[in-house]
């Protein structure tokens, strides 16, 4: 058969058997360029944000999925930021990600099914876990245990993923963030890590930020600082692993640090103000993340990491602007 040519001569061999049968049906429905209301190979088309509103059912669970992860991790950003555990972050997302990598590896090789959403929560637990112990009776710093261990999972990661390439755009679609389509089961067990989480953070939040930040002091006074450094590392873990396998690794990893680097930059006032800052930031990042990248037809997971980064451009701006006011006045 001679090779077909035109405008249609690349088209999908399913959306061609769906146009086949829209005109088998009398042409009852809408025109073959027009499947379900969407056009179709129409070059200067882009997506509205009416064609977003009207099909909300269907970007509702990862739009909720980024905001609710936003929010969190924002919240625990400050944290991060504060206390220099940014390699924690890393760390722990790079490991959900090997863990991801190493369930398809495993079922590829062995035909022994584990889920890869589980695979990689339970490697960000197990690294969470391991990097919270001090390192120094070891002879390691902590610089050097997180460093090691980003190092190696990242390394993992790429070997798994290249001895299974039929499986490679799987992983890279985990790791860097593709959640175009997030399940009712995974928004359910994300919301859930969430609250509890967040319900944690809120009920300790004068322990965790007395440790945090004036650790000597707090052990004067008995506050049990090595329970709660280790429940900080863990909640991050369980945080970080959830979103890393929900949404990808990359927009769980920017979500976890840029939100606290802007609020940090810009708050001012009583001790909760920069988390609140960070928790609107990151919610707005995972959420418009999406949005964004709808509307302007690019990857979900670098969108979201990018809203966070134009935050923190934005609060650099803000503390640049203000500083140079103070110094005008000043000078008056």
């Amino acid at each position: 058969m001679a090779p077909e040519h035109g405008p249609h001569a690349h088209r999908d061999p399913e959306l061609a058997d769906i146009e086949a049968a829209l005109a088998a049906d009398g042409g009852r429905h809408a025109p073959t360029d027009h499947v379900a209301g969407l056009d179709i190979d129409t070059a200067d088309h882009h997506p509205t944000w009416e064609e977003f509103v009207d099909h909300w059912e269907l970007f509702r669970e990862p739009v909720l999925a980024g905001g609710v992860a936003g929010l969190v991790l924002g919240f625990l950003s400050v944290y991060i930021v504060l206390r220099r555990m940014v390699f924690v972050s890393a760390s722990v997302t790079q490991a959900a990600g090997f863990g991801v990598a190493a369930s398809f590896y495993l079922a590829a090789r062995t035909g022994w099914s584990f889920s890869p959403t589980w695979g990689g929560t339970a490697m960000a637990l197990v690294t969470a876990a391991l990097v919270a112990p001090d390192p120094r009776r070891l002879g390691l710093s902590r610089e050097m245990v997180l460093g090691l261990s980003f190092a190696l999972f990242s390394a993992l990661t790429v070997l798994a993923s290249a001895s299974m390439p039929q499986e490679a755009h799987a992983v890279q679609a985990i790791l860097f963030g593709t959640a175009v389509v997030v399940s009712p089961d995974d928004l359910d067990r994300l919301v859930v890590a969430a609250v509890a989480v967040m319900s944690l953070h809120l009920w300790w939040f004068r322990g965790f930020t007395f440790a945090s930040f004036d650790a000597l002091a707090a052990r004067v006074q008995g506050v049990p600082v090595r329970l709660l450094d280790l429940v900080m590392v863990v909640t991050i873990g369980v945080m970080v692993g959830e979103s890393a396998r929900t949404l990808g690794a990359l927009p769980a990893f920017a979500l976890s640090t840029m939100p606290g680097v802007a609020a940090v930059l810009v708050a001012r006032g009583p001790l909760w103000v920069p988390y609140a800052i960070a928790a609107l930031v990151g919610a707005a990042a995972g959420a418009g993340g999406y949005v964004v990248a709808f509307l302007f037809e690019l990857p979900v997971g670098a969108t979201q990491a990018t809203c966070a980064g134009v935050a923190v451009l934005a609060a650099v701006a803000l503390r640049a602007g203000g500083g140079a006011l103070a110094s005008l006045r000043a000078r008056r």
